[in-house]
């Protein structure tokens, strides 16, 4: 035995019969997961409020950068088992992955305030590139390796540790969930801090930069155990051998179509002239598989909708849970919770409950039973979106506009507006807005009788001040949408008859002039305090308790006056109400949907496996995860063509989907006969040596025929026909 034969096959330092190795790993499988988590995690929010891009667009190129990440798995199991090995596949593609995760973080450093003049950020182009660059290695990176890792912690095991080595894979799982569950906790925290070159923004280069840390340090914990793992040489790729077997029997078949060649039992026995039956044999079970994976793709088509749709429904709603507020792309976190709480569950108590019913829950029955519940989980969030849209304000259509009044005379006045008569009280608004479809009289008393032309779909705020005994009016342009990052909107109107500068925490609203309104800027919930200056220092500190996405013009009035109780005369005027809906009520759609990927996925995996050829179960492994991949090109295709405006009825049109499908895979599921792949295979392993000689015998005899003419014989007739008697 060779010196690198002997290093194969070392036993690695052990503690309580686990190898050490085994340690570094789930480390490195930890911190991994948390990048990868914690990155995509705010990555939806990212595109929308950094990019500035819209919601169809930011979750189509969502769903494409997950789709990649299941695309790559392909690509590193080859480069593994053909060049490379696990170990330096690992290695180097986890190198690749931090130079992604670095380059995305650098990516959002980047002032979005400092903008052209028609609006539109400086650079914008080159953090877009640089973010899709940094997407692309990620996508490599973590997909490359994640056929990899597991099954290179399975290696370190001797074929004794079977127990030990179940043990590992239910560790290495429970690391995955847990890197899953703290960095979707933590990295939205991150975002929303503050940071910035000029002026401070959602800190979105320190969301990114943390992942991209741990993925540094999990390359590091990885090269530290290298001493101690057992690394295996790479034994050529079955999936391409599978690959081209596959390829060469249709070839075949497509040359032999003529009617004088004999039929075969089975499309891929026409590989028998180049590849030996053991290995035929094997590509049919996986073939079985393979096409009952074919309406798998529509259930990852929902269930990562958690992370781009899901989020982006929680923006519009509320997250006060008392103590704690949590943030929209934090409500992410209640799927890993939920896996942890109902795996064991499941396992211990549903499952074995079912089996004392005398009910045959087989796998792929569990498997269509979990996509019945991701419906069931669009369902509810197709109804959970209809009380959200009851509860937004009613915004202009394409050919109205809508409008309000705020009274700033220390004195009540009765205005017209079209055939509206509204009395307003001193330095107060009027109840609501009100809709005009055409141009309308306003009419602010003797003398100040005027035509308004409101813009169509738009909003504004019409300001009644006096100027000497005459009434006049002015306009200015309100938000016509909801602040979908749950913040609130907070504008000034200056009253007072100085220019007033007015801060909150390291935001400005800047100088305002006299009867001038600020800009709308973006503030948190909570108690924020408003902190109002005149040019010669004098300062007034106003408070208000803010909740999740409303939106308020703070009027100073002319009555103002620094002192001690200044902030009791600035009176609040709500432009939209609050988010009213609990994000709590997400929870019920999250729990079916985990109820469903606890029974769908698991046991998917675990069919895969039971199914799977002893040499090919990583076929079925990377055609599980092109399931993944599929699902969310679903996506994609479905945003772009379905064109729904509501966001109801597209959760509708893919629970209707999803249902759809599971009824075509349970009737592909009762047909499908279960097999033990090991007796199969028994039956070439244990061949008579005389009855593979004369397999092998009659296999030239055909290779040579067809290698003439292509003219068959009765003689290889009768040959074909009597090599055909075992079914697959």
């Amino acid at each position: 035995m060779t010196d690198k034969e002997q290093g194969k096959k070392r036993k690695s330092a052990t503690i309580a019969g686990y190898p050490i190795s085994i340690f570094f790993i789930v480390i490195n499988e930890f911190c991994e997961r948390f990048s990868y988590y914690g990155m995509r995690a705010v990555l939806v929010l990212y595109f929308k409020y950094f990019l500035l891009w819209d919601d169809d667009f930011s979750t189509t190129i969502y769903h494409t950068f997950v789709a990649l990440c299941y695309l790559t798995p392909i690509l590193g199991a080859i480069v593994a088992d053909s060049w490379l090995g696990k170990f330096r596949t690992i290695i180097y593609l986890s190198i690749v992955y931090t130079i992604g995760q670095v380059i995305l973080a650098v990516s959002a450093i980047h002032d979005i305030s400092d903008t052209d003049r028609d609006g539109t950020p400086n650079n914008m182009s080159l953090h877009i590139g640089l973010s899709m660059v940094g997407l692309l290695l990620i996508a490599l990176g973590t997909g490359g390796i994640k056929p990899c890792v597991a099954a290179f912690g399975g290696d370190q095991f001797d074929d004794d540790q079977e127990k030990q080595r179940g043990t590992f894979f239910s560790i290495f799982y429970l690391s995955i969930n847990a890197g899953s569950l703290l960095s979707t906790f933590i990295t939205p925290i991150l975002r929303a801090q503050e940071c910035g070159i000029h002026t401070k923004h959602e800190c979105y280069p320190l969301a990114f930069g943390v992942p991209a840390v741990l993925m540094g340090v999990s390359l590091i914990v990885f090269i530290a155990g290298s001493g101690m793992y057992k690394k295996n040489d790479p034994e050529g790729n079955i999936m391409v051998k599978v690959c081209k077997c596959i390829g060469f029997a249709l070839r075949n078949r497509f040359r032999h179509r003529s009617p004088q060649y004999p039929k075969r039992h089975h499309w891929m026995d026409w590989a028998e002239e180049k590849y030996d039956k053991l290995l035929i044999a094997q590509v049919k079970m996986v073939l079985k598989v393979l096409f009952l994976y074919i309406p798998l793709p529509m259930f990852w088509a929902l269930f990562d909708q958690q992370g781009s749709r899901w989020t982006l429904q929680a923006t519009t709603m509320n997250g006060d849970f008392g103590a704690l507020a949590i943030m929209p792309d934090q409500m992410q976190t209640v799927n890993p919770i939920l896996i942890i709480i109902l795996v064991p569950i499941v396992d211990n108590l549903v499952y074995p409950l079912i089996a004392k019913c005398k009910l045959n829950f087989t796998p792929l029955r569990r498997i269509t039973v979990g996509m019945f519940f991701a419906g069931l989980a669009f369902v509810a969030a197709a109804l959970l979106q209809l009380q959200i849209d009851g509860t937004l304000p009613q915004f202009p259509s394409g050919t109205e506009g809508q409008v309000k009044f705020i009274n700033m005379i220390d004195e009540k006045i009765n205005i017209k507006a079209g055939n509206e008569s509204i009395p307003l009280e001193a330095f107060s608004a009027s109840d609501d807005y009100l809709t005009f479809s055409e141009p309308f009289s306003l009419n602010l008393g003797p003398g100040a009788e005027n035509v308004v032309s409101l813009p169509d779909g738009t909003r504004s705020t019409i300001v009644i001040i006096q100027d000497a005994a005459t009434y006049r009016h002015i306009e200015f342009r309100d938000i016509t949408e909801k602040s979908e990052k749950g913040e609130n909107e907070m504008r000034f109107l200056n009253g007072f008859n100085t220019t007033l500068n007015v801060t909150v925490g390291d935001e400005t609203f800047g100088a305002i002039v006299t009867y001038n309104m600020s800009e709308y800027v973006a503030v948190s919930q909570g108690a924020p305090q408003f902190v109002i200056k005149n040019d010669v220092g004098d300062e007034c500190v106003y408070t208000q308790t803010l909740s999740f996405g409303s939106s308020y013009t703070l009027i100073i009035p002319s009555t103002f006056a620094f002192g001690p109780n200044c902030a009791d005369s600035i009176r609040p005027v709500m432009d939209m109400s609050p988010n009213s809906i609990h994000m709590a009520w997400q929870i019920p759609q999250y729990f079916l949907m985990t109820l469903g990927e606890v029974v769908f996925s698991v046991t998917g995996l675990q069919f895969s496996y039971s199914q799977a050829p002893s040499n090919m179960k990583s076929v079925l492994q990377a055609g599980w995860l092109l399931t993944v991949a599929v699902g969310n090109i679903i996506v994609l295709i479905v945003a772009e063509a379905a064109t729904i405006q509501d966001q109801w009825a597209e959760y509708l049109l893919f629970a209707s989907l999803l249902v759809f499908v599971c009824i075509v895979f349970s009737f592909m599921a009762y047909f499908y006969q279960y097999i033990d792949p090991s007796k199969i295979e028994a039956q070439f392993a244990h061949m008579e040596p005389n009855e593979k000689e004369k397999r092998k015998s009659l296999d030239m005899t055909k290779k040579n025929v067809y290698a003439n003419d292509r003219r068959g014989s009765d003689s290889s007739d009768s040959s074909d026909k009597g090599s055909h008697q075992t079914k697959m």
